[in-house]
């Protein structure tokens, strides 16, 4: 190997020692540091050697462009990491301008110029728009690497695709506000000398801002945390009540035909006429959606301490308790048996909806309310065909209903009855919120129709919206990242005619 070979391969070792440290956005460590300068002192003395070889000769030989007199190794990776930094935002500009992927681009190491050339070369060549090529830039992939990191760290499941960034998991809060911070100009080394409460104040100055990168990794956070464990809440009022949407929030009157409301079919004479008929109507029950919601920080001492839980955990617990509270008020509607919209209780004997004595769920009681459901009737005297599809019991009944619905003979009968119930098809719903709100005293079990035959209880979001809305924004007098999150909903009875109630007897 030659001289100019070995200088020419120590000069590749030290743009390798850069390039490592532009590609994860930071400058050289000590001890990369300590081999630049290595290789720049064999790399000088090389050069000498070769000047005095050749300086007979008349050649002049270029010396290490990769040094500047009086820098050092150090020096020259940070001009090198903010000249790439710079290279990357330029061509990631003026490719999206004219809607072109970047990234390949970038990976080859073109200049702005070549990237200009090609992309004036593609316009010719295509005569036409360039079609319309979607891709995430690179703020976009590190936040999303970053809150995949955070939620992993909770144990939140993340789904990622081939080529995503790796998730960021090893990674604290404040070494998170340090990466954010240097990507958007701040000196590292500045950075890592703060201790976490200046670090920490220096992020909230970001708060307004709207393309700070560390507000908006915690936004991403808390609202896919929010997701996942709203959807994780066991929740029972979904299994037997409908979902609506309003659009507003005012009173709601719902003036429309329901089943019965026009004439029977009458017999036309030949050449005779067709008799007009006007269909009844009835006004059913208003609508009204209200708003719920909390506040929460992610405080100081939150980020000193590293503590994650204040942007996965806490929002998920507002988050589930949201979602309990709709589970609530429903049980509540059930248990308390308020006055309605036609000012009666909404189990009564008016309704025809109520057992006269309470009792435990059996065979006989089961097809008992089963029969006082099917033998209602509309507004208008018409009969319904209402298909029981849901028994909802307090905890207690399990094992009860089992043998209830499985055995094919009816338990204790000395005859060997068929059981009429064996597989009927009925969905048993159970809820330890009967049981808390009953205490001691006889709690109640219900049956409910399927929606398409009768309706019964609804439940309406604003826009359709079932998971709550999370909102960053400034409390006065509160040293901290501050967030709103609030959820829409309101409950309503369509119909009675679709529940029925069993009074029950204490349980336990």
């Amino acid at each position: 190997m030659t001289k100019r070979q070995k200088r020419a391969a120590m000069i590749a070792a030290q743009r390798a020692l850069v390039n490592n440290a532009k590609s994860a956005c930071r400058e050289l460590t000590e001890e990369e540091n300590a081999q630049f300068e290595s290789l720049q002192a064999e790399i000088d003395s090389l050069t000498r050697e070769i000047e005095e070889e050749e300086s007979g000769q008349g050649h002049g030989v270029p010396g290490n462009t990769m040094q500047s007199s009086g820098e050092t190794g150090q020096d020259i990776a940070a001009r090198a990491v903010e000249t790439e930094r710079q290279r990357v935002q330029d061509i990631t500009a003026i490719c999206r301008e004219f809607q072109v992927d970047a990234l390949e681009h970038i990976r080859q190491g073109h200049t702005m110029d070549q990237v200009r050339e090609a992309i004036l070369e593609e316009l010719k060549a295509g005569g036409a728009p360039i079609a319309v090529r979607v891709m995430a830039d690179e703020g976009d992939k590190f936040r999303d690497a970053a809150t995949d990191g955070l939620l992993m760290r909770s144990n939140i499941p993340v789904h990622t695709q081939p080529g995503d960034p790796v998730p960021m998991r090893g990674m604290s809060l404040r070494d998170l506000g340090i990466e954010c911070l240097s990507r958007e100009g701040r000196s590292a080394n500045e950075l890592l000398r703060m201790d976490k409460s200046d670090l920490y104040a220096e992020l909230c100055r970001q708060f307004y801002n709207p393309s700070a990168a560390f507000p908006a990794i915690m936004d991403n956070t808390i609202r896919k945390s929010i997701v996942h464990l709203y959807n994780q809440v066991p929740t029972t009022f979904q299994e037997f009540t409908t979902k609506g949407s309003l659009s507003d929030f005012k009173d709601t009157k719902d003036h429309e035909y329901v089943i019965g409301g026009v004439g029977d079919f009458l017999k036309v004479p030949e050449n005779g006429e067709i008799k007009a008929d006007i269909p009844k109507t009835d006004m059913l029950p208003s609508r009204k959606l209200e708003t719920y919601g909390k506040q929460f920080s992610m405080t100081r001492q939150a980020f000193i301490n590293d503590d994650i839980g204040f942007i996965t955990e806490i929002p998920g617990l507002y988050a589930a308790r949201a979602k309990k509270t709709i589970d609530k008020q429903v049980y509540v509607i059930l248990f308390n048996n308020d006055k309605i919209f036609d000012k009666k209780e909404l189990f009564s004997k008016d309704h025809k909806n109520l057992e006269d004595k309470g009792s435990k769920p059996t065979q006989t009681s089961i097809q008992s309310i089963i029969l006082l459901m099917q033998g209602q009737t509309d507004q208008f005297g018409e009969a319904i065909y209402i298909t029981p599809r849901t028994i909802v019991l307090p905890m207690g009944y399990e094992f009860d209903m089992a043998v209830i619905l499985r055995s094919t003979q009816v338990t204790g009968a000395a005859n060997n009855d068929i059981n009429p119930l064996h597989n009927y098809p009925l969905k048993v719903v159970q809820s330890p919120v009967l049981n808390v709100l009953a205490k001691k005293n006889p709690c109640p079990w219900f049956m409910f129709a399927d929606p398409s035959s009768a309706r019964g209880i609804q439940v309406d979001y604003l826009n359709g919206q079932e998971t709550p809305t999370v909102r960053r924004m400034e409390a006065p007098g509160t040293l901290g990242f501050t967030w709103d999150i609030f959820l829409d909903w309101g409950i309503s009875v369509r119909d009675y005619r679709g529940m029925a109630k069993n009074p029950g007897v204490p349980i336990g």
